[in-house]
């Protein structure tokens, strides 16, 4: 009897189509924050800061499970920047707040009269970009005083800073200025006609993403910039994590690309509905998206990045391949190919025919792909894989062994 019910289960996961709820492989919205915008994150150790319109700023404790209403609740917060134990807010129409206690107060800063846009912490220097064409404003004391920087002319939507440079990202179609000592002069980048929303910096890679023209991408501090594939989007929000590059998008959610923008594809399974995206926050082992009326959500970042695109040729046909290595411990590979655009799941099971992971659950294009399958938090034992297409299946078996 037990040889009998074991081979239907085994048939049971050869044949047929199991429906998809594994949280860890989508995005799971947050509690606490109910409608409005999300338009920051901010990390200060185990605390996870979300700033929101007309609501003020919520703190998470728990790495985005709940969020609670903190004293700061009834501004247009637009940008959160974290220094030591020092947590800023930059607002509309009052300026700088800064909390020295996780939020339980604030304290209005000189900085009081100008709609901050962006904040950027390098050392003990804390920048401001505003609105109203006022430009960068500087403080070295937390706050207590501020001075207007040589950029004093410019809507300031997105700051950044790599080392010395600080890359401010301009609208009125302005494009990207660079400072190398600290706002005392600034020189406009090649990229000098675009309404630059967002930067990010990893190493010598610098991106920005622009309204309707995507993201960007220069290795020499702006003198030069290649606009990514994601070329026809607006891009609020950037997040790197080593190779990896995220674009918040509106309309259209989450972009991931871990090729230098060559190639990106969406990553919105959870999602109610696919949201603007107008904050992305990457801490203690999740990434963060703050969204126009849809709250916070979270995702983890070791499953949002198991899937790579490794070669756009047209296969002849579907195909699985066997993982590699197996056995495995705890990582091992699955490549396969895609013929045609349509959605497509990879699932792993159990010899019990139970779910235990969902590696892909997307709309992918024609090419070969490649997903990663981390066995942590798993016992040794055999597993299955199976691939789910419009009109194709296939499963293969996988050993991992501790």
């Amino acid at each position: 009897m037990k040889t009998k019910t074991l081979l239907f289960l085994l048939a049971l996961i050869i044949n047929s189509t199991y429906i998809i709820n594994n949280s860890e492989a989508q995005w799971v919205q947050c509690e606490g924050i109910y409608g409005g915008v999300v338009s920051s994150l901010a990390v200060s150790g185990n605390n996870i800061f979300a700033g929101t319109h007309f609501n003020g700023v919520y703190l998470s404790t728990n790495n985005g499970s709940t969020f609670t209403q903190t004293a700061l609740n009834n501004q247009i917060v637009s940008s959160l920047a974290v220094s030591g134990n020092n947590i800023f807010a930059g607002t509309y129409v009052y300026g700088v707040y800064l909390s020295t206690n996780n939020g339980s107060t604030w304290t209005q800063t000189a900085l009081s009269n100008q709609h901050v846009l962006s904040l950027a912490v390098s050392g003990n220097n804390i920048f401001a970009g505003t609105y109203n064409v006022k430009g960068v404003y500087l403080t070295t004391n937390n706050g207590g005083t501020w001075t207007q920087t040589a950029l004093n002319n410019r809507d300031v939507l997105s700051l950044a800073v790599s080392g010395n440079n600080i890359f401010a990202g301009t609208g009125n179609v302005k494009g990207v200025y660079l400072s190398t000592n600290n706002g005392g002069t600034w020189t406009q980048t090649a990229l000098n006609n675009r309404d630059v929303y967002s930067i990010a910096v990893s190493g010598n890679n610098i991106f920005a993403g622009t309204e309707l023209n995507g993201v960007y991408f220069s290795t020499n501090n702006g003198s030069t910039w290649t606009q990514t594939a994601l070329n026809n989007q607006s891009v609020y929000s950037l997040a790197i994590s080593g190779n990896n590059i995220y674009a918040g998008t509106e309309f259209n959610g989450v972009y991931l690309s871990t090729n230098n923008g060559t190639s990106w594809i969406q990553k919105n399974q959870g999602f109610s509905s696919i949201p603007t995206v107008y904050s992305l926050l990457i801490a203690n082992n999740y990434i963060f998206a703050g969204t126009d009326g849809q709250s916070v959500w979270r995702r983890l970042l070791s499953e949002i990045v198991g899937i790579q695109n490794i070669s756009t040729e047209i296969p002849s046909s579907y195909s699985l391949s066997q993982n590699f290595p197996n056995p495995f411990n705890p990582a091992t590979k699955i490549k396969f190919d895609i013929a045609h655009l349509g959605d497509v799941k990879i699932v792993v099971y159990d010899v019990m025919g139970r779910e235990v992971r969902t590696l892909v659950n997307e709309q992918l294009k024609t090419g070969t792909y490649e997903a990663t399958f981390d066995g942590n938090g798993l016992n040794s034992g055999v597993y299955f894989y199976k691939l789910i297409t419009d009109g194709f299946t296939e499963t293969r078996r996988m050993i991992l062994l501790k």
